[in-house]
């Protein structure tokens, strides 16, 4: 009974699998015949399975981008960025949709070690880092069996030192990405989908405007009271926009 269920199963992935390569490339082919609304349907059609690739996220951008919508298109460039945070390709086309957007944003100065220090962090998402600790880890594992086994104090000193450098780039790989991990819980980021919208000084209507923001733009989400969201830009300023104005990333 077991052996069937497993089985089942097992095709039914494969179906729902096969599915999703087909959904991928109509939307592929309707990308290149410039139907780029077809493509967009078909590639989000894989998103309501709950599957998720950064080519999936990066075609939903390029297509967005085409129909000018830069809102959707920067949304949607960022999502890939997430799960492959080194890519050229995605950097260079979200560089080219921010260059449409309207809001033009400074950030806060930072100190070296700041900029070192996220610069590093950024290289991997926090399932790369995971799999960096678990090869060192691996790699820590074989060199101390090595030193454990080695006959010549050399070598023994050698396969120790090797071992103990192993194990403190697993710990610090670890570390990268418990703090991505904690990080993507915490910081919450989203993208103005609004063609233009007021950021209020507190969470209701009757409240006056602080400044506005434009389609596009990324903002980090610090608080929530009801519909609304207090946001922060990178410049520092703060303030209040309704859910609806925003897609979270």
């Amino acid at each position: 009974m077991k052996k069937a269920v497993i089985i089942l199963l097992s095709l039914i992935n494969a179906f729902v699998f096969a599915q999703v390569d087909d959904a991928f490339e109509k939307g592929n082919a309707f990308y290149k015949d410039g139907n780029y609304e077809d493509a967009i349907s078909q590639w989000e059609s894989i998103l309501n399975e709950d599957k998720h690739a950064a080519a999936l996220y990066f075609n939903l951008g390029n297509a967005y981008y085409k129909l000018n919508q830069i809102g959707p298109s920067i949304y949607f460039y960022e999502k890939a960025l997430q799960l492959s945070p080194n890519d050229r390709d995605i950097k260079n086309n979200l560089k080219f949709a921010q260059n449409q957007t309207i809001d033009v944003i400074e950030p806060l100065p930072k100190s070296v070690f700041s900029n070192w220090y996220h610069n590093t962090i950024g290289l991997f998402s926090y399932n790369g880092w995971a799999v960096i600790t678990i090869v060192f880890v691996i790699l820590f594992a074989v060199l101390f069996l090595f030193y454990y086994y080695a006959v010549h104090s050399s070598k023994k000193r050698l396969f120790f030192s090797a071992s103990m450098v192993a194990l403190f780039f697993g710990i610090l790989a670890s570390t990268f990405s418990y703090i991505r991990h904690s990080g993507s819980i915490n910081n919450k980021e989203a993208i103005i989908f609004s063609e233009r919208v007021q950021v209020k000084n507190e969470p209701t209507n009757r409240s006056d405007a602080a400044f506005f923001l434009h389609e596009g733009t990324k903002v980090k989400i610090i608080d929530q009271d009801g519909d609304w969201y207090r946001i922060e830009l990178i410049d520092g300023n703060d303030g209040w926009i309704l859910k609806a104005d925003l897609k979270e990333l």
